[in-house]
């Protein structure tokens, strides 16, 4: 029990602060020039107390000087905490920072408290006035349910200008005094304190001012009854803005403080009366020989100033010689609604100018004049120049600082200089008053104690608090010349802080009820951000040699030295540790030294036991009304735990002779099972440790059963002759359930001597059997590889429920037991599937046994004689144990499921993929819904990167067993996985645990139902991360295995998919959509990466990718609405083992719950999503796909689906006409271009971003949107027909030619088309001889090819052939009287002219 500096809090981000109050701080040389000047003045100790080298620490290494600059800001600033720690203000210059607790979690999980930012902005109000000191002063509540208690915090804060300005805990001004026009130098405050004593003066509450030649007092009452007022007042005139209530005036003394060069500094010590000597030597000496001395002392109030000339100031005034003066409060609202009111008045009338209003504002209050106060002495030392002075709480001393980097200890009721530190330079100085707590006093002999009566006052203690900056150290001094008790290394940066006061508004009536918890001093860390108090204990005020405490405090420090000597003889420390906890006489420090004993690990278990034994026989000897109960039943309880721990320890070691191994038929009739229901179950485990094998790795501890005496006393409590176990983390309860139970499941030691045992030591059966399935539900792995647990897992529960209060007497077959309700209960919040299974096994075994010799005693007693063996007895918990039974066999099929895993995965896997998926538990089944074991499932399929189709792979094989089908399904392994089609390794094992999952759950798991839940976990995981477009279109993949299954087979849900597509719609997609549309809408093109990434969330390659399965899904929409209309919702059941399931709606349900869609709408926002998927993945430029939709369109779009809109229809607008037939021949133009290209072009990833482009035709797609688009289809495909013969590529144009209906348009088209590619063979010297050539063509047909431009074409370098065969066509579709037919015939002449 030691000095302690305890963090009670810590800042959430002092950096912000420290960046708005010192944006730009300059790393002053003064400031390093100053420290070095510390680290150079040679400061001696000389007797001034020892260094206790065993408590400090190593200073750390020295900072960069950049950092400490950084560090050094605090240093700087104006600081105050209120002492309930509800409010916290840094200030510098003329900005301010309001920082408020609040409880939040930390780093490590635990809570903790954190001062966060709650107001900051600049204070002034003058200009160029700064921050020069600062109170935060907690108000007393007036409520009668929080009396005493505080209500708010009341903000002080003085300024260079004179101004005094109060403010709330907001940054809202209450109201401001100008009481002196110098600069205020400091604020303190004194709050009611009940006087210890009767002769004691009881002390008025006080705010006082100082100024370089003055002093101010406020009357706390009358400050209390003006702050409370003005908050009122602020409060109505934020709520109507017209009120205006004057507060009551303050009441203030003024002093002019004269006879004094300089004050820095002050302390106001209070009222106080002198002793008739003191009155007769006071009044010689200002009045002389013949001075008049009244009958009655009179009483003064006392002020103390440091500075210089005198170093020390006294200041005595008397009370009555100076009436208060009285200030009536200008509220800072009041004034701002009048002023703001009269100005608007003055606008509207007229009145006057900005101009004429300045003098106005500028206008200070009147300053009343000082009472002027001689000073009465003082320490008069012209080379000393004090800095700080703190008063004490008891009023009775303080401590002073000086510039020589003293601290100096004054008596103030003496006015003399009592102690004297050196080596403190820049030090700050605070008190911590201690009191006696009785409660602790050795009780045994009343007549010499040191304390006197128990029931006379505490005793207090002041210790004195030093902060040395310059080393980085916190001492505390016990005072007043008493040695140092406590020494911390804190850093050179940090802040002391000393408020002196409590709350304000208190009296002897209201602070004698609730006693808030205020601190009285603490330390700021700028570096750590963490304020901490200091604790010191009554005891260490304690020096003189009769000390009982100081003695027993020696004694636990020798006794702590001895248990960590490592190298001390066990008998010897035997020995000496009775000697010392026999000599401690403090029954509470009795038991802390026996704990240390108890909890040392190195003290072996005899000495423990001799140790305790030995304490407890010296109790019992003692008087009983002079031993401590409490101590005595302490040493008693440990005892039996020693004991207990003894007796498990030596039957654990005892090894007895094993068993041999229980047979299959032995087992299966213990467990009371049928043989093919066993040797499933035998086939269901071996599958579960297999699957379990390849995904957990379990360490296995040698040494289960060995438990320390520090821990197992740790975990235990003794009380009332029973014993209980603590409240432990999982880990800690297996590790003590390992201790007593192991040995007995193992075989290895008796399980009927260790369970007489523990029932004798006072263990409750329900305590046992909780230690007993937490050590069995944990041990899986362990015990799957050792069947014989079984057995001793059933001797071992038929032991615990044959023991008294296990089972109820008045238990009967139609009632449920709490004792077989606790082991359901383990088994239903397990994870360890198969252990819980066969933990419920063997608890259905033993119930059907006790039922059984209950029901057998019932009826030997009715029937006599007759077979009643083949009789089964029933009963409910016998009903409960089988539905327990199912479930968790049920659990066990599905965890083992979702162990199996593909072991070659060869591709990237997205980090979504590789999330562990948690483990399965009835209860959490019971708790997930309806959907829950399906939504597993999904997750699962998700994670294994597995292709739909493997989900009616699996289904198919379970209805057929043809050698065909099965053939036919491996065939197909190549299309099982999306990302990799080689991955198929182990592929047969999981289609097998995928049909007995199936079989298991044939209404959870219907292959429908379960592609609907994959389909919804791929969308949830894309839109994680919606880079993965294969989650996307995967999703939709689902959802098409849905529709495809009514197409093959006639089985289809289609309500299903329109509700679960209409999910996805709203949930997921229209809002990316938006952003994605009105984007490309934006730019006119397809945008790039930067801008995709901003405004829609992803990069561009995975928005294009995003917008083709958005038209995907919206027609699969399309497709389900159709499909339908003549079908009925279907019927979702459970599995009996899982009627009671509770939770979350399931996707299917909600689905079900969806209206039908508006199958114009959808259609309408269809072909927007073909059109950005086309300028996506075309690249198309100069489209505005909003353009292409008139104003009904466009308000039409992103709207639910499901709602009736103001659709497009008749004739359409020529202009948007236009634009749309412009933009399909884009599409045409694009597409064409695309299939020209090279295909090594084409990126690798390609196919990967769009699976559904195989098999997509843009041209056909171009046509299809033009029928919606109220454009041409046919002028689309010729232009497609005419591209194509433009790039060179005739054999695909004769193919499309056939599609175009007005063929003779076409002809004319491509008459021009075969014109430029003669002409460029003509004249641009493909063709020798080209211009004789061409002069002996008809003139009008040589004059036309003169006219033609080449370039127009794509590819010019066309074989004369192919174009002879072009003119050829179109001839051929020309009628005779086209007014080309002509110009074609001229045309095949010229052509065939021409040598191939």
């Amino acid at each position: 029990m030691s000095c302690a500096l305890v963090p009670f809090a810590h800042f959430q981000d002092l950096e912000l602060a420290r960046d708005f109050l010192s944006p730009h701080r300059r790393q002053g040389i003064a400031a390093a020039g100053k420290e070095s000047a510390g680290k150079s003045t040679s400061w001696e100790d000389g007797g001034w107390g020892a260094w206790d080298e065993a408590e400090l620490q190593e200073p750390e290494e020295e900072e960069s000087t950049s950092k400490n600059q950084r560090n050094y800001w605090l240093q700087d600033c104006v600081l105050s905490l209120s002492p309930t720690n509800d409010l916290m203000v840094i200030a510098n210059e003329q900005k301010a920072v309001f920082l408020v607790p609040k409880w939040k979690h930390s780093d490590k999980g635990k809570e903790e408290m954190q001062y966060a930012v709650g107001w900051s902005g600049s204070l002034n109000v003058e200009e160029g006035e700064c921050v020069s000191s600062v109170l935060c002063i907690p108000l007393a509540s007036q409520k009668r349910s929080s009396t005493g208690r505080p209500d708010w915090t009341c903000i002080v804060v003085g300024f260079t200008s004179g101004y005094v300005r109060f403010y709330t805990e907001s940054g809202v001004l209450l109201l401001a005094q100008l009481l002196n026009e110098d600069p205020v130098l400091q604020l303190k405050c004194r709050t009611y304190e009940i006087p210890r004593h009767p002769g004691v003066t009881e002390q008025n509450e006080e705010l006082s001012i100082l100024y370089p030649a003055a002093i101010v007092t406020i009357d706390g009452f009358s400050l209390f009854q003006s702050l409370r007022a003005c908050r009122n007042q602020v409060a109505r005139a934020a709520a109507s803005g017209n009120e205006n209530v004057q507060p009551p005036p303050l009441a203030y003394k003024k002093w002019g403080l004269q006879d004094v060069d300089t004050i820095v500094d002050h302390a106001s010590i209070g009222i106080m009366t002198l002793c008739p000597f003191d009155q007769m030597k006071t009044a010689s000496n200002i009045g002389g020989y013949n001075a008049a001395i009244k009958s009655s002392p009179p009483a003064m109030s006392q002020y103390v100033t440091v500075g210089a000339n005198p170093f020390t100031a006294f200041f005595f005034a008397l009370e009555g010689s100076s009436q208060p003066l009285l200030s009536h409060v200008a509220l800072a609202v009041a004034s701002k609604l009048t002023s703001a009111l009269f100005n608007a008045a003055s606008g509207w009338l007229g009145w006057k100018s900005k101009h004429e209003e300045e003098p106005v504002q500028k206008q200070k209050p009147k300053v009343e004049p000082a009472t002027p106060l001689a000073v009465r002495f003082g320490l008069p030392d012209s080379r000393r120049h004090g800095e700080k002075i703190c008063l004490s709480p008891c009023n009775t001393l303080a401590a002073v600082t000086d510039e020589f980097g003293r601290v100096i200890l004054l008596d103030v009721t003496r006015g003399l200089a009592v102690r004297m530190w050196k080596g403190y330079r820049d030090a700050e100085i605070g008190w911590i008053q201690t009191v006696e707590d009785l409660q602790e006093r050795e009780t045994e002999k009343m007549d010499s104690s040191p304390f006197g009566n128990a029931q006379g006052p505490s005793r207090v203690a002041q210790f004195l608090v030093i902060y040395a900056p310059r080393r980085g150290i916190l001492e505390v001094w016990s005072t007043q010349q008493g040695p140092r008790v406590g020494a911390f290394n804190v850093g050179k940066y940090c802040r002391l802080l000393y408020p002196g006061y409590k709350i304000m508004g208190l009296n002897n009536v209201t602070s004698q009820g609730w006693q808030p918890q205020t601190y009285q001093i603490c330390l700021v860390d700028p570096v750590s951000g963490s304020v901490k108090t200091v604790h010191v204990p009554f005891h260490l005020s304690l020096s003189d040699k009769k000390s009982e405490r100081a003695k027993d405090m020696h004694l636990v420090k020798k006794l702590n030295a001895l248990l960590k000597d490592k190298t001390s003889d066990p008998d010897l420390f035997e020995a000496e540790a009775k000697e010392l906890i026999l000599d401690i006489k403090y029954p509470a420090t009795k038991k802390q030294a026996l704990e240390s004993i108890l909890t040392n690990e190195r003290v072996p278990l005899s000495s423990l036991t001799n140790i305790t034994q030995t304490l407890m026989d010296n109790l019992k000897k003692q008087e009983l009304e002079c031993v401590d109960e409490g101590l005595l039943q302490f040493c008693a309880n440990k005892l039996k735990l020693l004991h207990l721990y003894e007796l498990v320890s030596k039957l654990n070691s005892q090894s007895i002779q094993k068993e041999t191994s229980p047979s299959d038929n032995d087992l299966a009739k213990l467990l009371r099972l049928e043989e093919k229901y066993f040797h499933r179950l035998e086939t269901l485990l071996e599958n579960y440790k297999k699957e379990n094998a390849q995904t957990t790795t379990q360490l296995t501890d040698e040494k289960d059963d060995i438990l320390s005496v520090k821990i197992f006393l740790e975990y235990l409590e003794y009380e009332k002759d029973v014993i209980t176990v603590k409240n432990m983390e999982d880990g800690e309860y297996v590790a003590l359930g390992s201790f007593f139970f192991w040995k007995c499941l193992c075989g290895e030691s008796s399980t009927e001597e260790m369970c007489h045992a523990l029932e004798s030591a006072g263990f409750s059966p329900q305590t046992l059997l909780s230690l007993l399935l937490s050590l069995w539900l944990s041990k899986e792995k362990d015990i799957l590889d050792k069947p014989d647990s079984v057995s001793c897992l059933y001797t071992m529960l038929s032991l615990l429920s044959k023991m008294k209060v296990a089972i109820d007497e008045s238990w009967d077959t139609q009632s449920v037991s709490p004792w077989w309700q606790q082991m359901r209960t383990a088994c239903v919040q397990s994870e360890s599937s198969a252990a819980a299974l066969l933990s419920a096994l063997v608890g259905h075994s033993v119930t059907a046994e006790i039922i059984d010799s209950v029901t057998e005693k019932k009826f030997s007693q009715i029937i006599v004689g007759s077979d009643t063996e083949s009789w089964e007895a029933l009963s409910l918990d016998t009903e409960y144990w089988k539905l327990l039974l199912k479930q968790l066999e049920d659990c066990l099929i599905l965890q083992t499921l979702l162990h199996s895993k593909v072991t070659k995965r060869k591709k990237r896997v997205s980090s979504l993929q590789t999330e562990p998926l948690g483990r399965l538990s009835v209860k959490k089944l019971l708790e997930a819904g309806k959907g829950g074991i399906a939504d597993t499932v999904a997750k699962w399929v998700f994670r294994q990167g597995f292709s739909p189709i493997i989900l009616n792979v699996a289904q198919y094989k379970n209805t057929t067993d043809t050698e065909d089908s099965t053939e036919e399904s491996v065939e197909m392994h190549n299309n099982l996985f999306l990302e990799e089609p080689e991955a198929a390794t182990g592929l047969e094992r999981i289609l097998e645990l995928l049909q007995v999952a199936y079989q298991q759950f044939p209404c959870s798991l219907e292959v429908d139902v379960l592609h609907a839940h994959c389909s919804w976990e791929c969308i949830v995981q894309w839109n994680k991360d919606p880079e993965e477009a294969c989650f996307l279109n995967r999703s939709i993949d689902h959802l098409r295995c849905i529709i495809n299954a009514h197409i093959q087979h006639g089985v289809y849900k289609s309500v299903i998919v329109l509700g679960i597509a209409l999910m996805m719609w709203n949930t997921f997609i229209v809002k990316r959509l938006s952003s994605a549309t009105y984007l490309m809408d934006k730019v006119g093109k397809a945008p790039k990466d930067r801008l995709c990434r901003r405004d829609v969330g992803m990069s561009d390659t995975a928005m294009t990718a995003f917008l083709g399965c958005c038209s995907e899904l919206l027609q699969t929409l399309l497709e389900a609405d159709v499909s339908s209309d003549e079908m009925q919702a279907p019927v979702l059941d459970t599995e009996d083992a899982w009627v009671s399931v509770e939770g979350p709606v399931s996707i299917v349900e909600l689905a079900l719950e969806q209206k039908r869609i508006h199958y114009p709408l959808v259609e309408h926002q269809f072909v927007l999503c073909t059109v950005l998927y086309a300028i996506m993945r075309l690249s198309l430029k100069g489209v505005k796909p909003l353009s292409l939709f008139d104003s009904k369109g466009k308000n039409a779009f992103f709207k639910d689906p499901t709602s009736i809109q103001l659709l497009p229809s008749g004739d359409m607008d020529p202009n948007v006409l236009s634009i749309r037939q412009q933009f399909l021949l884009k599409v045409v133009t694009a597409a064409v271009q695309t299939l020209c290209s090279s295909q090594t072009d084409r990126e690798v990833s390609e196919e990967d971003y769009f699976p559904f482009e195989k098999g997509k035709n843009w041209p056909t797609l171009a046509a299809d949107l033009a029928q919606y688009l109220q454009i041409s289809e046919d002028l689309v495909r010729r232009h497609y027909v005419c591209e194509l013969y433009s790039y060179g590529m005739d054999h695909l144009g004769e193919e499309a030619f056939l599609q175009v209906v007005d063929k003779e348009v076409l002809a004319s088209q491509l008459l021009m088309l075969a014109g430029q590619r003669l002409a460029f063979a003509l004249l641009h010297g493909q063709i020798k001889d080209g211009m004789e050539l061409l002069s002996r063509l008809p003139p009008t047909l040589s004059t036309w090819l003169k006219a033609m431009d080449p370039q127009e074409i794509q590819n010019v370098e066309v074989p004369i052939a192919t174009t002879a065969r072009l003119v050829s066509k179109v001839i051929e579709h020309l009628p005779e009287n086209h007014g080309q037919y002509s110009l074609a015939l001229n045309l095949i002449e010229a052509v065939e002219a021409i040598p191939a």
